[in-house]
């Protein structure tokens, strides 16, 4: 709830504590409230493993661990105890975790969705080289996955930049991209990272269309120096629906959100932490119906759901299928200020024919 995510993971509370308000209202699950307990861990690796040794002894699950390097570091023990939790993360290398609840489409295939979306566009075409600045980790090199599939079945060159977290100036990063003929630059950063980059290329004159996963991207960008060019270049893929979505689902959270919280800002994180509620409630339903409601019977519970809608907030959710991602189809949305939320919808939910062929691949 502070550092570098900090805005992101707050209003993502804000999503869990509308939905599990709701469900207890409605009796909760099996006739018990569910109670959500929660520690600040700053972004610090030792501060979360405090945190969560802390919490372990008295929950059920964790609904949300955020950071990969948190989350790395807290996978061990997850296995020994057995608790159903949510990473703040989409990253493909926790599926192998059977512990692992992602809600929603790996960070490979959200870019993989853009890069198509960019070629149907006309941005993109056989033989054009591709950008991608990424952080290294989890993170990043799941991103950078994604866009050299990409390439690779569709004659694309991929120019590549490798970041740390704490990396603050992309001069280098973005002029490389501008020399080596880069038609667009797929960013995998922190939202002050990306900010930077879009930034640096307005400052070089390069007019460049930036695609953006949505974890890099934050409204307040749009209240910075670079809001205009952000505005006008940049994609952000994202497997759940934007706060002005129209589907069922996002109208039900934002009618909600501003009736619960009226005059606060919002963004896509509300509707990200009402998808994982209401997937983690289904799991404990279902856990319910077996007359199990111990870590063993979540677990079981979770391995057997094969279904869960969420409304559109994602595409419908798999969880059955063991190593493979729980969605495959991605929103494409543009930063827009007047949008509540920060972000307009440019395509809804679609799946590349190419994450099709991956998802076959993989099996």
């Amino acid at each position: 709830m502070t550092g570098p995510f900090k805005s992101s993971a707050i209003l993502r509370i804000r999503g869990y504590e509308l939905y599990l308000d709701h469900v207890n209202q409605h009796g909760g699950v099996c006739g018990r409230r569910i109670e959500l307990k929660q520690k600040d861990h700053g972004f610090n690796v030792q501060r979360a493993l405090d945190g969560y040794f802390e919490l372990e002894p008295e929950v059920l699950g964790f609904i949300d661990v955020a950071g990969s390097a948190m989350t790395e570091a807290i996978e061990p023990d997850l296995m020994q105890t057995r608790a159903l939790t949510v990473p703040g993360s989409w990253a493909a290398a926790l599926l192998g975790n059977p512990h692992m609840m992602i809600v929603g489409t790996t960070y490979d295939l959200d870019i993989i969705n853009g890069v198509d979306h960019y070629r149907r566009k006309g941005i993109l075409k056989q033989g054009d080289t591709v950008g991608h600045v990424y952080i290294q980790g989890n993170y990043g090199d799941n991103a950078l996955e994604g866009t050299e599939f990409a390439a690779t079945n569709w004659g694309l060159t991929v120019a590549k930049q490798p970041i740390g977290e704490t990396t603050a100036d992309l001069t280098t990063q973005i002029a490389a991209l501008k020399a080596a003929g880069a038609k667009a630059v797929v960013l995998s950063t922190t939202p002050p990272q990306t900010a930077v980059a879009v930034g640096v290329a307005a400052a070089l004159k390069w007019d460049v269309p930036f695609l953006v996963n949505v974890v890099g991207y934050d409204p307040a960008i749009l209240e910075s120096p670079v809001a205009a060019a952000v505005q006008k270049n940049v994609t952000v893929a994202t497997s759940v629906a934007p706060f002005v979505g129209e589907a069922e689902g996002p109208r039900e959270v934002r009618q909600g959100y501003q009736a619960k919280f009226p005059g606060e800002k919002a963004s896509v994180n509300v509707d990200h932490g009402y998808a994982v509620a209401m997937a983690f409630v289904g799991v404990l339903e279902k856990a319910c119906g077996k007359n199990d409601l111990t870590r063993d019977g979540v677990l079981r519970a979770f391995h057997d759901t094969s279904a869960i809608d969420t409304k559109g907030l994602t595409g419908p959710l798999r969880f059955s299928l063991v190593g493979r991602p729980s969605a495959t189809q991605s929103y494409m949305t543009r930063p827009d200020a007047q949008s509540p939320g920060g972000l307009a919808m440019v395509e809804e939910l679609r799946e590349s024919e190419l994450v099709k062929a991956k998802g076959t691949r993989a099996k």
